[in-house]
């Protein structure tokens, strides 16, 4: 448990009720099951398979752009949210998932609003991708202030760019 009022030192990013830092070792079977979760992974393709869940086991932990979101009262991870310089056709993306016992009391909103407000410190825009049918990503998205840029197709269901410009 956390009762500073200075977050730890490898803290990325810290905002009123949340700290988004490097994932860490013990954080690999929560993260797990958002990769494995069929709720989480509803909008994504469904859940991850155990081969590729196990290369990504080996990478997460402190991989650039990658942050776990953990409750600053109890050190509880309820999410990640990854921000990758360059990705999408060269702009940021933010990209996030959240476990489902902690979806609609707004975790994920001010995680990824904070990630998108820290990104855009050191670049022109940033953009989020989310399926057409999720419903509550484009809310989340819109919340932010991110404005949806484009529709096409990928991995065989309607996509929408949301994007943010600084």
């Amino acid at each position: 448990m956390n009762t500073s009022a200075t977050p730890p030192a490898d803290v990325a990013l810290a905002t009123e009720r949340l700290l988004l830092r490097p994932v860490r070792a013990r954080d690999v079977p929560a993260v797990t099951r958002l990769w494995t979760d069929p709720d989480v992974r509803f909008h994504l393709g469904g859940p991850v398979i155990d081969q590729v869940v196990r290369i990504r086991q080996r990478r997460i932990v402190g991989a650039p752009g990658a942050h776990a979101v953990v409750r600053a009262s109890d050190g509880t991870l309820l999410g990640l949210v990854t921000v990758e310089p360059a990705s999408r056709d060269g702009e940021t993306e933010v990209s996030y998932q959240f476990l489902p016992e902690h979806w609609g009391q707004g975790y994920a909103r001010e995680a990824v609003a904070a990630a998108v407000d820290r990104a855009l410190e050191s670049t022109q825009s940033v953009v989020a991708v989310t399926q057409e049918a999720n419903n509550r990503s484009r809310r989340l998205l819109e919340a932010i202030g991110m404005v949806h840029a484009a529709s096409f197709v990928e991995f065989e269901a309607p996509q929408v760019l949301y994007r943010r410009t600084a």
